[in-house]
């Protein structure tokens, strides 16, 4: 279980994140909000990539609120950052082998490849040649290696055609249904946050503004423009 409690984060003298409480456990959770919220903000704190102001930030009761980033990453928690952010001149291969952390029964390189057959083609080709939607299947690829018990994506589907979406879309309510990894999604897309997790929590100014079933902001568009300030989009 992940646990987030009044969460405060600064950059100098502006505050980003007001408070911020959550808890991901058993099931899928989304954030979503406008650009500018402080999503990102969030998914760096609880990597570590940024440092907390005060609040608190468990894994299964053990306190990482003050640890560094490869400390958090150790302990179990995975970062599919926003942009992919992988190393242009290494080849797929190479992503794979510095991710793996291999655990009995875990995630290794033939699962990742029978799970993204595509990477499986690519393997010579380096980072920055591939296509949008490979590179977002190697950045989760290098996440599930390292075998966490929590990934966070941040904009998983963001410029990616709508087909690839679709793809992206399926894959998490594959790992999320057939494994024992935790997921927090981070996304501006609303369908596809209501597609992949039963529960969304709506940021809002670096505030969570509600927590509520994915089925009610689903079917209520009042809900949505007055949150997101858009109509629910297609995936």
């Amino acid at each position: 279980m992940l646990s987030i409690t009044d969460l405060e984060v600064s950059y100098g003298k502006s505050r980003i994140l007001h408070g911020v409480s959550l808890t991901v456990d058993g099931q899928p959770l989304a954030v979503v909000g406008r650009n500018g919220m402080g999503k990102t903000t969030l998914c760096h704190a609880i990597s570590g990539l940024v440092p907390i102001g005060s609040g608190t930030l468990r894994l299964n009761e053990v306190d990482l609120g003050r640890r560094r980033a490869h400390e958090i990453a150790r302990a179990g928690i995975a970062l599919v950052p926003q942009g992919r952010r992988l190393f242009a001149s290494l080849t797929v291969e190479e992503h794979l082998r510095l991710a793996a952390r291999p655990v009995p029964g875990g995630w290794d390189r033939e699962r990742v490849l029978e799970t993204f057959p595509r990477l499986a083609e690519r393997l010579r080709h380096h980072g920055g040649a591939l296509s949008g939607g490979e590179q977002q299947m190697l950045a989760i690829a290098r996440a599930l290696l390292a075998n966490p018990r929590v990934v966070i994506m941040d904009e998983p589907t963001e410029g990616l055609a709508p087909k690839m979406v679709e793809h992206v879309v399926a894959l998490l309510q594959q790992l999320t249904a057939e494994s024992r990894i935790e997921l927090l999604l981070v996304e501006q897309n609303l369908s596809v946050a209501l597609s992949v997790a039963p529960t969304v929590a709506v940021m809002v100014n670096g505030r969570i503004e509600a927590i509520l079933p994915a089925a009610e902001l689903a079917g209520d568009r009042e809900l949505q423009q007055r949150y997101l300030g858009v109509q629910q989009a297609t995936a």
